[in-house]
């Protein structure tokens, strides 16, 4: 698990990472839980289906499970979302507790 490599989307605009936004409970808020993919092209796949108008906007990175934890913790994120299937959006959230 420690040797592997998940592949993310980041905005070339902001550098912001693609995530989905999940109301929790009755919070009006939303938990921000960061998109991950398990090859580069699951996630060029993802951004063609699903954003094909503004996939030029975006960039595919790669993070080993090592820097996971302080990237999350860096920005916030709620917990991840693993991105089974890119074509037809399967996503199993886990929840990061710090």
């Amino acid at each position: 698990m420690l040797s592997q490599t998940h592949y993310l989307i980041r905005s070339r605009v902001d550098g912001q990472y693609l995530v989905a936004r999940l109301r929790t409970g009755e919070s009006p808020t939303e938990a921000s839980y960061l998109l991950l993919f398990k090859e580069d092209f699951d996630a060029l796949s993802y951004l063609n289906t699903h954003g094909s108008g503004i996939a030029d906007r975006f960039s595919v990175e790669s993070i080993p499970a090592t820097q996971l934890k302080s990237l999350m913790q860096r920005w916030g994120f709620k917990g991840i979302g693993l991105v089974g299937d890119p074509l037809e959006p399967q996503i199993q959230f886990l929840t990061y507790d710090s």
